[in-house]
Protein backbone atom coordinates (compact mmCIF):
# COMPACT_ATOMS: atom_id res chain seq x y z
CA UNK A 1 0.00 0.00 0.00
CA UNK A 2 1.74 3.22 -1.21
CA UNK A 3 0.16 6.08 -2.49
CA UNK A 4 -0.03 6.54 -6.08
CA UNK A 5 3.42 8.53 -7.22
CA UNK A 6 5.07 9.11 -3.47
CA UNK A 7 8.57 9.25 -4.05
CA UNK A 8 11.04 6.94 -1.91
CA UNK A 9 11.55 9.02 0.80
CA UNK A 10 13.12 6.11 3.17
CA UNK A 11 16.05 4.89 1.43
CA UNK A 12 15.25 0.84 0.43
CA UNK A 13 16.87 -1.51 2.71
CA UNK A 14 17.73 0.58 5.62
CA UNK A 15 16.62 -0.14 9.01
CA UNK A 16 14.71 2.57 10.87
CA UNK A 17 14.24 4.14 13.95
CA UNK A 18 10.76 6.26 14.64
CA UNK A 19 11.26 9.06 16.93
CA UNK A 20 8.09 10.64 18.58
CA UNK A 21 7.64 14.21 19.45
CA UNK A 22 10.97 15.84 20.70
CA UNK A 23 9.49 19.62 21.53
CA UNK A 24 12.57 21.33 21.88
CA UNK A 25 14.44 18.51 24.21
CA UNK A 26 17.77 18.48 21.95
CA UNK A 27 19.68 15.99 24.44
CA UNK A 28 17.32 13.41 24.16
CA UNK A 29 17.00 13.29 20.36
CA UNK A 30 20.81 13.95 19.94
CA UNK A 31 20.64 10.58 22.13
CA UNK A 32 17.91 9.11 19.89
CA UNK A 33 19.43 9.69 16.64
CA UNK A 34 22.83 8.39 17.64
CA UNK A 35 22.53 5.08 15.39
CA UNK A 36 23.54 3.84 12.44
CA UNK A 37 19.63 3.69 11.27
CA UNK A 38 17.25 5.93 9.04
CA UNK A 39 15.59 8.39 11.54
CA UNK A 40 11.49 9.20 10.88
CA UNK A 41 10.57 11.94 13.27
CA UNK A 42 6.96 12.41 13.90
CA UNK A 43 6.86 15.95 13.99
CA UNK A 44 6.69 18.52 16.66
CA UNK A 45 10.20 18.92 16.59
CA UNK A 46 9.73 22.11 18.52
CA UNK A 47 8.32 24.54 21.51
CA UNK A 48 7.85 23.84 24.83
CA UNK A 49 11.56 22.26 25.32
CA UNK A 50 14.52 24.84 26.41
CA UNK A 51 16.64 24.36 22.99
CA UNK A 52 14.37 23.97 19.90
CA UNK A 53 16.94 25.46 17.57
CA UNK A 54 19.56 23.49 18.58
CA UNK A 55 16.54 20.12 17.85
CA UNK A 56 16.28 22.10 13.95
CA UNK A 57 19.92 22.14 13.88
CA UNK A 58 20.87 18.11 14.38
CA UNK A 59 17.23 17.45 12.70
CA UNK A 60 19.10 18.96 9.47
CA UNK A 61 22.01 17.66 9.66
CA UNK A 62 20.29 14.57 9.60
CA UNK A 63 18.76 15.51 6.14
CA UNK A 64 22.31 16.86 4.71
CA UNK A 65 23.76 13.70 5.44
CA UNK A 66 20.74 11.43 4.43
CA UNK A 67 19.80 10.18 7.62
CA UNK A 68 16.31 11.04 8.62
CA UNK A 69 13.52 13.01 7.83
CA UNK A 70 10.87 14.38 10.04
CA UNK A 71 7.06 14.51 9.19
CA UNK A 72 4.88 17.73 9.77
CA UNK A 73 3.44 18.21 13.25
CA UNK A 74 1.06 20.85 14.29
CA UNK A 75 3.68 22.57 16.14
CA UNK A 76 6.20 23.09 12.88
CA UNK A 77 3.40 24.18 10.76
CA UNK A 78 2.40 26.46 13.20
CA UNK A 79 6.63 27.73 13.52
CA UNK A 80 6.46 27.89 9.87
CA UNK A 81 3.71 30.16 9.31
CA UNK A 82 5.20 32.21 11.55
CA UNK A 83 8.16 32.44 9.93
CA UNK A 84 5.96 33.42 6.92
CA UNK A 85 5.00 36.52 8.65
CA UNK A 86 1.75 35.03 9.66
CA UNK A 87 -0.54 36.83 12.28
CA UNK A 88 -0.91 34.24 15.27
CA UNK A 89 -2.32 34.36 18.00
CA UNK A 90 -0.47 34.70 21.61
CA UNK A 91 1.26 31.35 22.23
CA UNK A 92 4.27 31.11 24.68
CA UNK A 93 5.60 27.84 23.41
CA UNK A 94 6.01 29.34 19.81
CA UNK A 95 7.41 32.54 20.78
CA UNK A 96 10.09 31.27 23.03
CA UNK A 97 11.07 29.47 19.85
CA UNK A 98 11.20 32.95 17.52
CA UNK A 99 13.25 34.34 20.23
CA UNK A 100 15.76 31.48 19.66
CA UNK A 101 15.31 31.75 15.54
CA UNK A 102 15.98 35.63 16.07
CA UNK A 103 19.90 34.89 16.73
CA UNK A 104 20.06 32.70 13.62
CA UNK A 105 18.36 34.16 10.74
CA UNK A 106 20.23 31.31 8.34
CA UNK A 107 18.57 28.76 10.73
CA UNK A 108 14.97 30.90 10.47
CA UNK A 109 15.49 30.47 6.72
CA UNK A 110 16.57 26.93 6.68
CA UNK A 111 13.52 26.16 9.43
CA UNK A 112 10.84 27.49 7.15
CA UNK A 113 12.21 25.58 3.79
CA UNK A 114 12.36 22.78 5.40
CA UNK A 115 8.74 22.38 6.96
CA UNK A 116 7.22 23.70 3.84
CA UNK A 117 8.09 20.68 2.19
CA UNK A 118 7.97 18.41 5.15
CA UNK A 119 5.37 15.53 4.15
CA UNK A 120 2.31 15.23 6.88
CA UNK A 121 2.38 11.42 6.40
CA UNK A 122 4.10 8.41 4.32
CA UNK A 123 3.03 5.22 3.64
CA UNK A 124 5.37 2.11 2.91
CA UNK A 125 4.05 -1.28 2.48
CA UNK A 126 1.93 -2.07 5.70
CA UNK A 127 3.20 0.43 7.58
CA UNK A 128 1.93 4.37 7.94
CA UNK A 129 3.70 7.18 9.26
CA UNK A 130 2.09 10.64 10.88
CA UNK A 131 1.69 13.24 13.50
CA UNK A 132 -1.81 12.95 14.48
CA UNK A 133 -4.11 10.39 13.40
CA UNK A 134 -4.73 8.17 10.06
CA UNK A 135 -7.38 8.22 7.17
CA UNK A 136 -7.37 5.94 4.78
CA UNK A 137 -7.58 8.54 2.02
CA UNK A 138 -3.62 8.36 2.80
CA UNK A 139 -3.51 5.44 1.27
CA UNK A 140 -4.68 6.70 -1.91
CA UNK A 141 -3.55 10.54 -1.69
CA UNK A 142 -0.10 11.98 -1.84
CA UNK A 143 -0.19 14.86 1.25
CA UNK A 144 -0.53 18.15 0.10
CA UNK A 145 1.64 21.34 0.97
CA UNK A 146 1.78 21.79 4.68
CA UNK A 147 1.72 25.60 4.89
CA UNK A 148 -1.36 25.86 2.50
CA UNK A 149 -5.08 25.40 2.80
CA UNK A 150 -5.93 22.39 5.68
CA UNK A 151 -7.77 20.08 3.71
CA UNK A 152 -9.83 17.15 5.67
CA UNK A 153 -6.46 14.58 5.51
CA UNK A 154 -4.22 17.38 6.16
CA UNK A 155 -6.53 18.11 9.45
CA UNK A 156 -6.33 14.65 10.34
CA UNK A 157 -2.61 14.31 9.58
CA UNK A 158 -1.83 17.35 11.99
CA UNK A 159 -4.47 17.36 14.95
CA UNK A 160 -5.72 13.73 14.88
CA UNK A 161 -9.67 13.48 15.41
CA UNK A 162 -11.90 16.29 17.40
CA UNK A 163 -14.83 15.96 19.04
CA UNK A 164 -15.59 19.28 18.26
CA UNK A 165 -15.88 20.37 21.78
CA UNK A 166 -13.20 22.30 23.86
CA UNK A 167 -11.40 20.76 27.36
CA UNK A 168 -11.06 22.89 30.47
CA UNK A 169 -7.29 23.05 29.05
CA UNK A 170 -8.47 25.13 26.33
CA UNK A 171 -7.28 22.16 23.45
CA UNK A 172 -9.95 20.16 21.41
CA UNK A 173 -11.39 17.54 22.90
CA UNK A 174 -10.00 14.47 21.08
CA UNK A 175 -11.45 10.79 20.11
CA UNK A 176 -9.72 7.71 18.66
CA UNK A 177 -12.06 6.41 16.22
CA UNK A 178 -9.75 6.44 13.77
CA UNK A 179 -7.98 3.73 14.95
CA UNK A 180 -11.01 1.38 14.09
CA UNK A 181 -10.96 2.08 10.04
CA UNK A 182 -7.21 1.03 10.11
CA UNK A 183 -6.94 -2.06 8.07
CA UNK A 184 -6.12 -5.79 8.81
CA UNK A 185 -2.02 -6.06 8.78
CA UNK A 186 -0.97 -2.51 9.07
CA UNK A 187 0.20 -0.37 11.43
CA UNK A 188 0.14 3.49 11.66
CA UNK A 189 3.15 4.83 13.61
CA UNK A 190 2.00 8.40 15.34
CA UNK A 191 2.49 11.16 17.89
CA UNK A 192 0.57 14.50 19.41
CA UNK A 193 -1.94 12.28 22.00
CA UNK A 194 0.64 11.47 24.92
CA UNK A 195 -1.36 8.57 25.91
CA UNK A 196 1.46 6.74 27.60
CA UNK A 197 1.38 6.64 31.27
CA UNK A 198 4.57 4.21 31.89
CA UNK A 199 6.71 6.55 29.75
CA UNK A 200 6.95 4.06 26.31
CA UNK A 201 4.54 3.96 23.50
CA UNK A 202 1.02 2.56 24.02
CA UNK A 203 -0.57 0.54 21.46
CA UNK A 204 -3.91 0.19 20.34
CA UNK A 205 -5.59 -2.73 17.99
CA UNK A 206 -8.68 -1.21 16.05
CA UNK A 207 -11.50 -2.69 15.48
CA UNK A 208 -10.78 -3.74 11.42
CA UNK A 209 -7.47 -5.30 12.93
CA UNK A 210 -4.67 -2.67 12.60
CA UNK A 211 -2.64 -1.67 14.80
CA UNK A 212 -1.90 2.33 16.29
CA UNK A 213 1.11 3.07 17.88
CA UNK A 214 1.57 6.58 19.55
CA UNK A 215 4.94 7.76 20.84
CA UNK A 216 4.72 10.50 22.40
CA UNK A 217 6.07 10.38 25.88
CA UNK A 218 6.17 13.97 27.17
CA UNK A 219 9.67 15.27 25.64
CA UNK A 220 10.05 18.97 25.93
CA UNK A 221 7.12 18.68 28.71
CA UNK A 222 9.04 16.79 31.65
CA UNK A 223 8.62 13.01 29.90
CA UNK A 224 10.83 11.24 28.21
CA UNK A 225 11.47 10.92 24.17
CA UNK A 226 10.81 7.50 23.02
CA UNK A 227 11.95 5.94 20.34
CA UNK A 228 10.97 2.38 18.00
CA UNK A 229 13.08 0.37 16.04
CA UNK A 230 12.29 -1.34 12.72
CA UNK A 231 13.83 -3.54 10.60
CA UNK A 232 14.52 -2.60 6.95
CA UNK A 233 11.84 -1.75 4.43
CA UNK A 234 9.82 -0.89 8.01
CA UNK A 235 7.32 -4.05 7.44
CA UNK A 236 7.53 -5.29 11.47
CA UNK A 237 8.02 -3.64 14.59
CA UNK A 238 11.58 -4.93 15.80
CA UNK A 239 12.70 -3.65 19.29
CA UNK A 240 9.65 -2.38 21.20
CA UNK A 241 10.52 1.20 22.15
CA UNK A 242 13.47 2.70 24.24
CA UNK A 243 12.97 6.45 25.85
CA UNK A 244 15.87 8.86 26.15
Amino acid sequence: MTATGERALIPPGRPVRVVGDVHGDATAFRHAVATDRFVIQLGDLVDHGPDSAAVLRIMFDLIDEGRGLFLLGNHDRKLGRALAGRKMRPDPPLEATLRQLQRDSALAERAFDEIARAPAWIVRGRTGFVHGGFHTGMLHQLPPPGLDRVTHLLSRALFGETTGRMQEDGFPERRLSWIDHIPAGFTVYCGHDQRSTDGRPWRKRGRAGGLAVFTDTGAGKGGHLAWIDLPADAEADEAGADAG
